[in-house]
């Protein structure tokens, strides 16, 4: 049976330094999948930053787009560290900019299901991009509605959500009112 943790936050809140600690407490061989391309100086910046502090020994994969296909090669019960479903929702829209939600929907399908028949100890790290302004262009609108609408998703199959706030780690499951937990099962 799948393990789902979602680590939650706002930009450099300390969401993937959080799911790499959480991930190296696992005491086993870690499967690191990056999904965030380097198309400026900056993002380059911030790759080099990821990759550094990564472990030697965990494995990593850059998945832009299909992330499900390919866990399907990885050892069944591995714990895949997801970095960070933000770009990857990013990457589908701009893949299906005539038609992105049906292409993000394929894609958390596609991930929760391989998560599943895979036994993985899945951790996703994701923006929690709506709680700012609302964006100004019709594209950033429906980014912030596309990701979203791929969290909850995610999370409501999770089995623990931390939601990370200037680093602090907060557990949100342990936060959620009995009439809300009652809802959602």
């Amino acid at each position: 049976m799948a393990n789902i943790i979602v680590f939650t936050g706002g930009a450099r809140s300390g969401k993937s330094v959080n799911a790499e600690r959480y991930a190296a407490l696992q005491r086993t061989p870690v499967v690191y999948v990056a999904t965030a391309e380097a198309r400026d100086p900056e993002m380059e910046d911030r790759i080099a930053l990821h990759r550094v502090r990564r472990p030697g020994e965990w494995q990593t994969l850059e998945v832009p787009l299909e992330v499900g296909a390919a866990l399907r090669e990885v050892a069944v019960g591995t714990v895949v560290l997801l970095d960070c479903l933000t770009l990857l929702v990013s990457n589908v829209l701009l893949a299906h900019e005539a038609d992105p939600e049906p292409a993000v929907d394929r894609e958390i399908a596609e991930l929760l299901a391989t998560a599943r028949e895979r036994d993985l100890v899945l951790i996703v790290v994701t923006n929690e991009v709506g709680m700012g302004l609302v964006p100004e262009y019709p594209l950033g609108r429906v980014y912030r509605d596309l990701l979203g609408r791929a969290t909850q998703r995610i999370a409501a199959a999770a089995d623990e959500v931390y939601l990370v706030i200037a680093g602090i780690v907060v557990e949100l499951r342990a936060l959620q009112p009995a009439w809300a937990k009652a809802a959602t099962q």
